[in-house]
């Protein structure tokens, strides 16, 4: 787990301002790791993890782009069933509260990369030993075999998310 730079990136809401946008951090070879978009009537919100925040901030700036920038975890987490439930009940147990995240794998993959938007994210790398081991607990567990059971909340906690 490392806290890392994240850039929101305020971009028109038409077709080919994402290409646009990518186009520009390739010509400078600026690479994305992770993205996520959410929408509005007028507007995108595009969150973005890259390999250089700070060229990359600059040249949003240079072109009137409205861009933020936070900071975030990244997480290489294991890509079994209840990954992120162990990261999310640790996080929780230290009173860490996640306010978003986005993580992306491909079904074959041992591992994922997880962004975790979290109020506080020195606070949570306290628990980076504990996450981090989980990860490498999972891998092992799954090539002996093993079932680990992430979750043991009670069904009922279920009923107010739904």
């Amino acid at each position: 787990m490392e806290i890392v730079t994240q850039l929101s990136v305020f971009l028109a809401n038409k077709p080919g301002t994402l290409a646009a946008v990518c186009e520009e951090l390739a010509k400078a070879k600026i690479n994305i790791y992770a993205l996520t978009i959410s929408d509005t009537v007028d507007h995108a919100v595009v969150r973005m993890v890259v390999s250089d925040p700070r060229r990359a901030l600059t040249m949003f700036e240079e072109r009137a782009v409205l861009t933020v920038d936070n900071k975030v975890l990244c997480i290489e987490n294991s890509n079994q069933p209840g990954a992120l439930a162990k990261i999310a009940r640790r996080l929780s147990k230290g009173k860490v509260n996640i306010e978003y995240a986005y993580l992306a794998t491909t079904p074959g993959a041992k591992n994922g990369l997880l962004i975790l938007r979290v109020e506080d994210p020195k606070k949570a790398q306290i628990f980076s030993p504990a996450i981090r081991s989980n990860a490498e607990d999972e891998r092992r567990n799954a090539e002996r075999g093993t079932l680990v059971s992430a979750f043991r909340a009670p069904p009922s906690a279920f009923i107010s998310l739904l």
